[in-house]
């Protein structure tokens, strides 16, 4: 098998990273947490896929492989500016926007206060899967924490994917069972 060709993302693969996305998260547990209406679903979901995208593409931490069919999106250490409010939460219902505050509050209180890179999103689209494209995009982003000397982290809602994690050289470093069960896990190179 041959290593596939791996990509920084640009706007233009907005589209269809979103679309990969939205279908590789539809049984997540967090993601259907969060939206838990089937119809409503792919609306929402594209909205919270496209704003961490459109948050990260500029900072060149949004990774792909196959023109989009896997992604890893990566938010690296924070550099000291304050990013103006957005508005993202007011693009949804009022319950909608509640669990995604309760959610993202839950989350940062586990979070470390020392520098990091986060990997917000991994995702490969349900009709790639099991080529291992994942750990491809996912390896960039480790590589740029490595050379930083900084570690990387994330957080995982599916207990088949901690055990993933962990075999892939991750540990876990915190958990919480509310709103939901999550692990956060950390990788030092």
């Amino acid at each position: 098998m041959t290593a596939p060709e791996i990509a920084l993302a640009t706007p233009a693969d907005r589209t269809k990273i979103v679309s990969a996305l939205v279908a590789t998260f539809d049984k997540d547990p967090v993601l259907r947490w969060l939206f838990p209406d089937d119809e409503s679903y792919p609306e929402y979901a594209g909205l919270f896929f496209g704003h961490l995208f459109d948050k990260r593409v500029g900072r060149g931490a949004v990774w792909i492989a196959e023109g989009g069919n896997a992604v890893a999106i990566w938010e690296p250490p924070a550099d000291g500016t304050v990013a103006p409010a957005d508005g993202f939460e007011q693009r949804f219902p009022a319950d909608v926007a509640d669990r995604l505050r309760t959610y993202d509050e839950a989350l940062h209180r586990l979070l470390p206060e020392q520098p990091y890179w986060y990997l917000g999103v991994l995702g490969t689209h349900p009709d790639h899967h099991g080529r291992r494209l994942g750990h491809a995009v996912m390896a960039e982003g480790l590589r740029r924490a490595a050379e930083a000397g900084l570690p990387a982290i994330l957080e995982t809602a599916t207990e088949g994917n901690v055990a993933m994690y962990r075999r892939a050289g991750w540990e876990v470093v915190a958990s919480t069972d509310e709103p939901l069960p999550v692990w956060v896990l950390r990788q030092q190179r």
